[in-house]
């Protein structure tokens, strides 16, 4: 068996908005994730229902400037931790840590003139202390975090005016942190717009015109996509050998028989999860997807240009989230369950978590295959892990054994891939530490190898502990994942 290749870049990934916390510090402004409430009677597989946003609810957030109601507001103040908990990522040897910077800490409207120091000097210090830790950062210029402000006043990304906005937000991280940071992701699952319009692109949909909802997203993406070119041109310019990733939501799909159109339907379902990728990857829309858009009266404004400013700025590495698979089928009466940020046909053959995402290793495999076979670009897994319960005993242990199998049959579907020739150069966990569910606001919902002593209504200490799985990771870093025992 081949091994992980040398200098594998191993590690974790967070987002400013479920970690950092101190909304209201440092100049910063509230984001879109600071609407974000945690809905403790609302069913956790119910994606739609915590994520459901409205022009009164935004209203309602503005109003109410406290973290009571919205536990993004808090996260687990890694805002005044950093060095804490860097440090626990040095002690496991982390390689690598992906993190995102707060658009609304450098501009809090998103349309200042100057950028807002004091948030600047906050990332100067991370990345200082991540240097001393021999840690490499990977950078997620927007993580479901863009500025409110930019979503009242323009809905969001829907308004050609925000690529302008994210262009200089950009070039100013770029400028300022280009001695730090050499690889860099602009939109994080920029596929997810489709899904959750507000959370990804401040897209609110009770402002579109009516019957115009999806029109209105897929212009906003189509605004993304041209940003994400025109700040890789920025990036390369800037940093000489920076690399730029795109990063997709791989959403791998099998058909749930062989019926051949449960076989078509799945087939569309995953050239659907691709195109937002193949546009950074190759440069053009794809065919199919235009034809689509014709077929369904979808029309985007493109001014002239754009085709060119696609074609001309492409990625250097794919990066994707992978947490478990679905399957697809025509029947309507078949079980479903949820997927991260999707619903799907439950899979007999596999086992569930209590969120209902489904355990998938091997899935892991097929998509690493799947990719590296359609583009032939570097990979790299910036989110993978399982979201539990845990218990924290009296003695501060965490025995999460159940993460440690989740993890190590991952890292062997990682391995069989890499052995097949995959070019696979780096992993990120989704989390590194426990924090703020992107989904549903929860803090029960803990990822990390790190426990945070907070519960889903911001009681607790906040001291962190180790969990069993962190020694375990510790190891398998060391060995470069020769041992997984």
């Amino acid at each position: 068996m081949m091994s992980f290749p040398k200098g594998f870049l191993w590690g974790g990934a967070v987002a400013a908005n479920q970690v950092e916390g101190a909304f209201n510090v440092g100049g910063k402004g509230l984001s879109v994730a600071d609407v974000a409430t945690f809905k403790k009677d609302l069913s956790v597989e119910d994606y739609a229902g915590h994520n459901h946003v409205s022009t009164e609810k935004i209203q309602y957030a503005m109003d109410h400037l406290t973290d009571d109601e919205f536990p993004k507001r808090r996260g687990i103040d890694f805002y005044h931790h950093y060095k804490e908990d860097i440090a626990l990522f040095g002690e496991m040897g982390f390689k690598a840590f992906r993190m995102s910077i707060a658009w609304s800490r450098i501009f809090p409207t998103g349309e200042e003139e100057e950028p807002n120091e004091e948030g600047l000097v906050f990332y100067d210090n991370v990345f200082k202390e991540l240097k001393k830790n021999g840690i490499e950062p990977i950078v997620t210029l927007s993580h479901y975090e863009m500025p409110l402000a930019l979503a009242v006043k323009y809905n969001g990304w829907a308004d050609r005016k925000v690529v302008d906005c994210f262009v200089k937000f950009s070039k100013v991280c770029f400028e300022r942190y280009k001695d730090y940071v050499k690889y860099w992701l602009t939109f994080n699952e920029i596929d997810s717009i489709v899904r959750h319009p507000f959370t990804t692109a401040g897209i609110i949909p009770d402002r579109c015109p009516e019957g115009k909802e999806l029109e209105v997203v897929y212009q906003g993406l189509h605004h993304q996509f041209v940003a994400s070119s025109l700040v890789t041109k920025l990036c390369h310019e800037m940093i000489p050998g920076s690399q730029m990733g795109c990063m997709l939501t791989k959403l791998t799909c099998y058909p749930n028989t062989c019926k051949p159109e449960d076989v078509e339907k799945t087939l569309k379902r995953n050239l659907d999860n691709y195109f937002f990728a193949d546009v950074q990857v190759f440069g053009k829309y794809p065919p199919l997807v235009l034809k689509r858009f014709e077929r369904e009266g979808i029309h985007i404004e493109m001014l002239p240009g754009d085709l060119e400013i696609l074609a001309e700025n492409t990625v250097d590495f794919v990066s994707f989230s992978y947490y478990m698979s679905l399957t697809e089928a025509v029947r309507t009466d078949q079980e479903t369950t949820a997927g991260n940020t999707v619903m799907g046909v439950k899979n007999p053959y596999l086992p569930s978590t209590e969120w209902g995402w489904q355990i998938d290793p091997l899935g892991l495999k097929i998509s690493l295959i799947e990719l590296y076979d359609r583009y032939n670009k570097p990979l790299w897994i910036v989110e993978n892990g399982m979201g539990t319960k845990d218990v924290l005993t009296e003695d501060g242990k965490v025995h999460d054994d159940y993460r440690i199998e989740y993890f190590k049959s991952h890292f062997k579907a990682m391995e069989a891939a890499i052995e097949e020739g995959v070019e696979l150069f780096g992993y990120t966990s989704w989390a590194p530490i426990d924090l703020i569910s992107a989904s549903t606001s929860q803090m029960s919902k803990r990822y990390g190898f790190i426990y945070v002593d907070q519960d889903d209504f911001g009681n607790g200490t906040l001291k962190r502990y180790k969990k069993d799985s962190f020694d375990w990771y510790k190891e398998v870093i060391a060995t470069n994942g020769e041992n997984l025992n």
